[in-house]
């Protein structure tokens, strides 16, 4: 891997203007990050290389995760970061657990073969990643069905969960926090967990803003951050079905866009930042990150423009989840608790 150093970007933003989330415990996150997942098109060599980038113009804070299959080309791109002048502790690195990881056991592992990838010796942030411990290859088809997949079921998921506090215990980890959970599933946990999660990941765009699980999640004192914030026009074919819309086609957020002088991608990143949530856009194009980033450190969109994006929500889910199935002849929605009770 032929990386360049890091030094920075005379275009890009002082980090110290970037603004930050206020986590329970008075830790800082920084309000925007770099998602790395690089799907089925990116290679790791690319998004090690964003990271650096990505660094250059001022990001500090990346979202990872071992079913990326590329930690280890993070971990190279923050030696160069770290080398370059960038304190650890400037930086705020996530990684999650993936689901045939679920078992008490399997936690630990799992998060120290991350630290190990990433060359670094705890985590800022840990999740889990999806709620079931359902395994699929990778490039599976939406039929694709584990053997072993089940439902969610509360008091394996506390097992997980109570490993997990274990790893923040013993300092291997700052923060835990959950992934692609519902009101039902949050309300369990809360109600049984020793230590409560810092933050949940959710899908956040302007087409799906789920406000009743984002409110929830808020007065919870839980931070949402923000995964696909502009639509995910890069995810993989088999999310994509025929209803799916495109948030930055949508005449609002064009015309909203064209005002300010951003793209229409990164409007939508503002908008979510400064709704309150973190977005963790990925891009491996340096003018797409760059952009972001200066968007989100750039005057802010008034009353009237956040409430006329607020009216353009579609309750159009893009990561619909349907390789997590545990039963044939199952919708997707059966993954979403949408009734208010969770699927079994």
């Amino acid at each position: 891997m032929n990386l360049p150093a890091y030094s920075p970007a005379n275009d890009g933003i002082d980090p110290s203007l970037i603004p930050h989330r206020l986590l329970a415990d008075g830790a800082k996150i920084p309000a925007i990050g770099l998602g790395t997942f690089g799907s089925d098109s990116v290679t790791g060599d690319q998004v090690a290389a964003a990271v650096v980038g990505a660094a250059a113009v001022g990001y500090r804070h990346f979202d990872c995760a071992s079913v990326y299959s590329n930690e280890d080309f993070v971990g190279a791109a923050l030696e160069k970061i770290v080398a370059g002048g960038v304190p650890r502790s400037e930086l705020w690195i996530n990684s999650k657990v993936w689901n045939d990881k679920h078992k008490a056991a399997d936690v630990a592992g799992s998060c120290r073969q991350s630290l190990r990838d990433l060359g670094l010796d705890y985590l800022d942030l840990y999740f889990v990643h999806w709620p079931f411990p359902n395994f699929h290859p990778p490039g599976c088809s939406v039929e694709s069905r584990s053997k072993d997949a089940r439902p969610y079921i509360h008091d394996k998921f506390m097992e997980t969960w109570g490993a997990m506090e274990k790893l923040k215990q013993e300092g291997l980890v700052r923060q835990i926090g959950t992934s692609n959970m519902t009101i039902p599933k949050l309300k369990l946990l809360l109600r049984d967990a020793r230590i409560k999660p810092a933050v949940n990941e959710m899908e956040l765009h302007p087409h799906f803003q789920q406000p009743e699980l984002y409110d929830f999640v808020v007065k919870s004192g839980i931070v949402p951050i923000g995964y696909s914030p502009i639509g995910s026009p890069g995810r993989p074919e088999r999310d994509r079905t025929s209803d799916d819309t495109v948030d930055i086609e949508d005449p609002v957020i064009v015309e909203i866009a064209k005002g300010h002088r951003l793209h229409p991608a990164s409007l939508c990143v503002k908008w979510g930042q400064q709704r309150g949530q973190i977005p963790i856009p990925f891009s491996v194009n340096r003018r797409n990150y760059l952009a972001n980033i200066q968007a989100v450190a750039g005057a802010p969109l008034s009353a009237e423009e956040m409430k006329a994006i607020a009216d353009i929500d579609r309750n159009c889910r893009l990561i619909k989840g349907q390789v997590f199935l545990w039963k044939k002849n199952q919708n997707w929605e059966d993954l979403w608790d949408l009734d208010g009770t969770i699927t079994l």
